[in-house]
């Protein structure tokens, strides 16, 4: 793909006097970029805050998530379903009795994507050939964009205005989990890896702007990829430390990128899951001991599940429930509120597994019921 991808590029305007229709250019967006981050309101008044109740869970989803589009969803081995799925399971298991258990997210709107998105950035996704590059789908170069932005970037956009929510609602309840979401290598100004929009780098950057009290934040990043996206974005902000494990041998394999990150563990192919428990209990215990963060954003992929065609590790289902149990647990014992993401997984079984993970989080007391309906 990568080879298809140097075939397209978004031409440039040429004129006699292009240095100078440049530089104005340049000044207008940088100008333009500044002023959307200083017209974002308060804490108090922000938009993606959505107000919850007492009797429902800090779990977000909207049924808007899944993306459907002509069969095209099919042609990446992300289940383009996932998110709907890990919902219907917690519904049968009667973790969540309705739609109103769950908090439904706000679609991040361009002047709130703005707060970490370079203007070229957001301006290069009306193309659609820039879309199946960051898709990892080459036909949706063919699709008319504004039907790519209805069924395939609105549905990222609600999801990154989920993480931003969720990020808010663990401070007021100690946890929250975004059933979707965990872009890991979107940054400010380049996609990938089918991730468009920096949702963990948004979430923090609003909870930095808008939250008194979090000045430093802590990424746990568990998808069997490298958060190269949030790396980027966080390489030079002692306020942030990132702890990541992932297979050293597949994508991205960014060498810049790994020096934002404060603890490092590159895994083998195939890596079981007695190393790897092992690996993640002793690192996250490390990292929580070096560095005392005001909330932790945990990247919760699935695609180091046994038999994934992406991950190439060889994690089982329930090791997987106690990787996540495992961190839950440490942020409990060390008084952090947490938010989950769910990031990469690349089998239909996938939303069998997260499900299944939260109901063991909820058996263990690691999140708890509403208030309300406890009563």
């Amino acid at each position: 793909f990568s080879g298809w991808s140097r075939l397209v590029a978004v031409p440039l305007l040429v004129t006699s006097s292009g240095k100078r229709f440049r530089k104005h250019v340049l000044a207008a967006l940088s100008l333009r970029f500044m002023m959307a981050e200083a017209t974002i309101p308060e804490s108090s008044e922000f938009r993606l805050y959505v107000k919850s109740k007492a009797d429902q869970w800090p779990i977000v989803y909207h049924p808007s998530y899944n993306i459907g589009f002509l069969g095209l969803e099919k042609l990446h081995p992300f289940d383009s379903g996932k998110w709907g799925h890990i919902f219907s399971f917690l519904r049968d298991e009667g973790i969540l009795k309705s739609d109103d258990d769950v908090i439904q997210p706000l679609e991040a709107s361009e002047e709130e994507l703005l707060a970490v998105h370079t203007p070229r950035y957001l301006g290069s996704l009306r193309w659609s050939v820039n879309v199946a590059k960051v898709t990892e789908v080459p036909l949706v170069a063919l699709i008319p964009n504004f039907l790519v932005q209805r069924r395939v970037l609105k549905p990222l956009r609600l999801q990154t205005g989920g993480t931003i929510l969720a990020a808010k609602l663990a401070l007021e309840r100690g946890w929250a989990i975004n059933i979707g979401g965990g872009f890991h290598h979107c940054c400010r100004d380049q996609g990938g890896g089918f991730c468009a929009y920096a949702d963990i780098t948004l979430a923090i950057q609003f909870l930095f702007n808008k939250c008194e009290g979090v000045a430093k934040a802590m990424i746990i990043d568990l998808d069997a990829h490298q958060g190269n996206g949030h790396e980027r974005d966080f390489m030079d902000d002692d306020r942030v430390y990132i702890m990541d494990i992932f297979n050293g041998g597949i994508y991205p394999m960014d060498m810049r990128a790994k020096k934002a990150i404060k603890r490092k563990v590159e895994l083998r192919h195939g890596t079981k899951d007695d190393e790897y428990l092992r690996l993640v209990r002793h690192h996250t215990e490390a990292a929580l001991t070096e560095f005392e963060p005001d909330i932790i954003v945990f990247n919760a992929g699935t695609d180091i599940l046994e038999g994934d065609p992406l991950g190439n590790l060889s994690i089982s289902a329930s090791g997987i429930v106690e990787r996540d149990e495992i961190v839950f647990k440490a942020a409990r014992d060390h008084n952090i509120p947490i938010i989950m993401v769910t990031s990469g997984g690349y089998q239909q079984c996938t939303a069998r597994v997260i499900a299944n993970s939260i109901i063991n989080l909820s058996g263990k007391g690691l999140i708890a019921r509403p208030q309300a309906e406890m009563k």
